[in-house]
C-alpha cells in the first residue's frame, strides 16, 4: 500500500503534539481554576486588590501601571477558556477520526470513505472553532451565523463551480466509481488515486501529483475493476519454421515464471509479419500497479526461453558485396 494510504490511516504527529500540549494546559486550568477565573482579587493571580475602586472587586485590574499590559493580562483567562473549548472539541474530533478510519478498514473503499468523512469533519471543526473563539471574546455569534447564512446564499450563486465539485465528489464516493489506491486514466494522465476530497481528487504518476477538480473528472477509466494484461512482442526469424517454433513455445510456456503475474503466461499467436521477422505476442494477467514490472519480467522470461531452445531473434543486418 502506498505511503499516502498509510498516512490516511494515521493522525498527524504534529496534531497529536499540539493536542497533548493543549490537554495539559486544560487540565492545569481546572486544577488552578480559582486563581485563574475567580472574580475575587484576593484569590485571582491576575488582579491586584489595591486597584479596587470603592471596594468593588469588579473594578480590580492587574495594576501594571500600563493600560496596554493590563488589558493583555486580563485576556489570559479568556484565552485559557478558548483553549479549554478547543481542546475538548479537537479531542472529540481526533477520537472520531480514529474510530472512522478503524471502522472502515484498510480496503480501497474504506480508505476513500474515511478520507472523505474526515476531510468534511475537518472543515466543520474549523467553522465551529471560529465560532467558539469569537464567542469567547464577546462577539455576537448568533447575528454572525445569521449574516453568514445570507452571505452564503449570495456567494453560492457565484460559486457554482465549487458546489459542482462538492456534489461530484460525493457521487464519486457513494457510486463507488473509483477509490483511493485505484489506478485510473483521466484524459492522457494515468496514475494512482492518492486522495479524494470534497472538492478535488489527487492522482499520482511517477512522482508527479496532478490535482483534478471533481467536476472535471469525465470519461474516467478505472483499471482496477478487472485484472490488467502485460504484453510482450518478440520476433522470430523468417528462416525458422513457425509450426516447430510454436510447438517448442507451447512445450515450455508453463515453465515461464513471472513474479508479478496473476496466473500463467499465454501465447497469443502471430500478430504481424515484419520487415525481418514474424512477430509473436505473449501475455500475462496482473494488477494494474504491477503492469510495468510484469512486462519487464515477461520480456526476460520469453528471451531466456528462446535462447535455451535455439530460437533465433532477428536483428538489422547490413550485407556488403565486394566486387
Amino acid at each position: 500500500m502506498s505511503k499516502e494510504n498509510k498516512r490516511l490511516r494515521a493522525v498527524s504527529p504534529a496534531r497529536l503534539v499540539i493536542l497533548a500540549v493543549m490537554l495539559i494546559i486544560t487540565v492545569l486550568s481546572y486544577v488552578f481554576y480559582e486563581p485563574l477565573f475567580s472574580t475575587d482579587p484576593a484569590v485571582n493571580w491576575f488582579l491586584d486588590p489595591s486597584t479596587m475602586v470603592d471596594g468593588d472587586p469588579a473594578t480590580a485590574t492587574p495594576g501594571t501601571d500600563s493600560l496596554f499590559f493590563d488589558k493583555l493580562i486580563m485576556l489570559v483567562p479568556t484565552l485559557i477558556k478558548c483553549i479549554q473549548s478547543v481542546t475538548v472539541l479537537l479531542l472529540i474530533v481526533t477520537i472520531a477520526s480514529l474510530i472512522i478510519r478503524k471502522s472502515f478498514g484498510k480496503t480501497h473503499r474504506g480508505l476513500t470513505i474515511s478520507s472523505l468523512i474526515c476531510n468534511l469533519l475537518n472543515w466543520v471543526t474549523a467553522l465551529i472553532l471560529i465560532i467558539i473563539v469569537l464567542s469567547a471574546f464577546g462577539v455576537d455569534t448568533t447575528a454572525l451565523i445569521t449574516g453568514a447564512g445570507v452571505l452564503t446564499l449570495i456567494v453560492g450563486l457565484g460559486m457554482q463551480s465549487l458546489i459542482a465539485d462538492i456534489v461530484a465528489g460525493l457521487f464519486i464516493v457513494f457510486e463507488n466509481e473509483f477509490n483511493v489506491g485505484d489506478y485510473i486514466t483521466v484524459g492522457d494522465f494515468h496514475g494512482e488515486v492518492i486522495g479524494i476530497g470534497i472538492r478535488t481528487t489527487k492522482v499520482r504518476s511517477f512522482g508527479d501529483v496532478k490535482i483534478f477538480n471533481n467536476s472535471d473528472l469525465r470519461g474516467v477509466i478505472n483499471h482496477d475493476t478487472e485484472l490488467s494484461y502485460a504484453h510482450t512482442f518478440i520476433d522470430v526469424e523468417y528462416g525458422a519454421r513457425l509450426p516447430e517454433t510454436e510447438k517448442i513455445i507451447r512445450k515450455h510456456l508453463s515453465k515461464l515464471k513471472v513474479e508479478h503475474a496473476v496466473g500463467e503466461v499465454t501465447y497469443d499467436g502471430v500478430t504481424s509479419l515484419g520487415a525481418s521477422g514474424v512477430t509473436l505476442r505473449f501475455s500475462c494477467s496482473c494488477k494494474e500497479a504491477d503492469i510495468f514490472a510484469a512486462g519487464r519480467e515477461l520480456n526476460a522470461a520469453v528471451k531466456n526461453m528462446f535462447d535455451e531452445n535455439g530460437i533465433g531473434i532477428p536483428f538489422p543486418q547490413i550485407v556488403v558485396h565486394k566486387q
